[in-house]
């Protein structure tokens, strides 16, 4: 099924958009769009309508951008109640409410585990300024590591996939991901402070072991 509700980063209110709305509702694009036109100001009693500026769409004439608007939960709840009451859209209705509650549920995860998470990124940053490897780039390194065992992606990566305009690349993470981030984090902070090399810790992210002589090396 097609996802209906997004979220991006804890900094932001999670949403749908216009496409999911005419997908589920059995109306056009233009027609749904239009209406979001026709009743901008009632909606903006709720935030400023946002949109993101996509890719056109094949056939499109003159090959510009195409403005998908943004709308949160009680934007579109306004929305909908201006659609024609067909079964579909009945349905429609109960599970979009079902969707944003899950996310509003998911954005709370998220910013409990970013609270939870800032103690051990300190317990990190001083593990990696006594790491008898560090260099200037070894927190930027170390970080990447993370977070390409928890998404396949690095920092930049990341951002640049889910959200670019987002502070800081954990902003951007699932909370499954986040709670797979901070077991890793307190592994590698183990490691940091038993002087394991770059390539080592490496090693043990990716589900490798030491040898004997690399424990040695470790001791």
């Amino acid at each position: 099924m097609q996802e209906l509700v997004f979220l991006q980063s804890i900094t932001q209110e999670p949403y749908t958009t216009d496409k999911v709305i005419a997908d589920h509702s059995d109306n056009s694009l233009k027609a749904v769009r239009n209406l979001i036109r026709d009743k901008k100001e009632r909606l903006e009693k709720y935030e400023v309508l946002h949109f993101e500026n996509a890719k056109p769409r094949k056939g499109s004439k003159g090959g510009r951008p195409e403005k998908i608007y943004h709308l949160n939960e009680r934007q579109a709840t306004l929305l909908i109640t201006f659609l024609d009451n067909t079964p579909t859209v009945e349905e429609f209705k109960t599970a979009l409410v079902d969707e944003f509650f899950k996310m509003r549920d998911e954005l709370t995860k998220r910013k409990i585990n970013r609270i939870e998470e800032k103690p051990l990124r300190k317990t990190l940053t001083d593990a990696v300024k006594e790491w008898e490897h560090r260099t200037d780039w070894s927190y930027n390194h170390i970080s990447n590591l993370l977070y390409k065992a928890v998404t396949g992606m690095n920092a930049k990566q990341l951002k640049k996939a889910r959200n670019p305009k987002a502070k800081a690349s954990l902003d951007v993470l699932t909370s499954e991901e986040q709670e797979q981030y901070k077991q890793l984090e307190t592994r590698v902070i183990g490691y940091l402070l038993a002087q394991m090399t770059f390539g080592q810790i490496k090693a043990m992210l990716n589900g490798g072991t030491l040898q004997v002589t690399e424990w040695r090396e470790v001791k």
